[in-house]
């Protein structure tokens, strides 16, 4: 029995050789085997052209400088679904709280947690999760495709960034009476990055000449909220604000044309929080020496 493959003169497939095909590709006109071959709108296309074609085609970009993110906020979904892993977590192992939340005492021993902390939420009520992570998919679903992936996901770790930050730079300080003080006292949440969403909902809104009264009366209504409910850090949700408006209105007055030099804008927000937290901590002198 002769084998065909072994035949020369029959067309073979360049990625599988020992595949006859006498099925063409569309595009550069060469042989494809079942294995290569894509559907196209006119027969088929080999796979090495699909993919040169995915290339070329222009980078979709979005109306303030980020890639164009179609279907799904998976960004939003992955942090909210990072909250609730973590959050379940957290009751069964209460170290978990404890390895997480930030207190501006730890800022020069543990400074990571000035991120992780927005990651937890209270153990103890469904409530402080449920809110958060509610409001995050509102704005998460609006704000990931106009900004793109990439730019709503460091928006929003910025923001939380910041207001660990704030909440740092406004934290009482104790002293040999008192001992009771924001110094000490662990904060945790999304509710700083979330505040930051609410604003740069708010200034896009704003540029794109939409509705805002909706989102003022939003950032009014639960910045008051936490001057009123106890035990709520009003600082990291300030904080949160203010840096979340800023990076917004950096992306927006830098716009698509300069989207490049959005992420230098970003870059430079983050350092100018990091030397704000390092001169705060240094300039700190506690009556006594803690031990962590």
């Amino acid at each position: 029995m002769s084998n065909p493959s072994a035949d020369t003169s029959l067309p073979t497939c360049p990625r599988h050789p020992d595949q006859v095909s006498f099925v063409t590709c569309q595009r550069c006109e060469r042989p494809t085997c079942a294995q290569c071959e894509r559907p196209a709108a006119v027969g088929i296309q080999c796979v090495d052209c699909v993919k040169q074609s995915s290339k070329d085609v222009p980078r979709q970009v979005s109306l303030f400088g980020g890639r164009m993110a179609h279907g799904r906020p998976v960004v939003t979904i992955g942090l909210i679904a990072v909250c609730v892993v973590v959050w379940l977590g957290q009751l069964v192992n209460s170290s978990i709280t404890n390895d997480l939340v930030y207190a501006p005492w730890q800022t020069g021993s543990e400074p990571w947690r000035m991120l992780t902390s927005a990651f937890v939420h209270s153990p103890d009520t469904v409530f402080h999760i449920a809110f958060n992570m509610y409001a995050l998919w509102i704005c998460g679903q609006y704000l990931e495709p106009l900004l793109g992936r990439a730019r709503f996901l460091a928006l929003y770790l910025i923001s939380a960034f910041g207001g660990s930050v704030c909440y740092e730079l406004l934290a009482s300080l104790p002293t040999r009476t008192h001992l009771s003080s924001g110094w000490l006292t662990p904060t945790l949440g999304a509710s700083g990055a979330v505040f930051g969403l609410f604003v740069t909902v708010l200034v896009l809104n704003r540029h794109l000449g939409r509705e805002v009264g909706s989102v003022i009366a939003l950032i009014v209504i639960n910045g008051a909220i936490g001057f009123i409910v106890p035990n709520i850090a009003w600082q990291d949700h300030l904080g949160g604000a203010i840096i979340g408006g800023v990076c917004a209105a950096a992306i927006v007055l830098l716009g698509r044309e300069r989207r490049n030099l959005q992420w230098a804008a970003l870059t430079g927000v983050v350092v100018l929080l990091v030397v704000i937290a390092v001169v705060r901590y240094q300039t700190v002198d506690l009556p006594f020496t803690i031990v962590s």
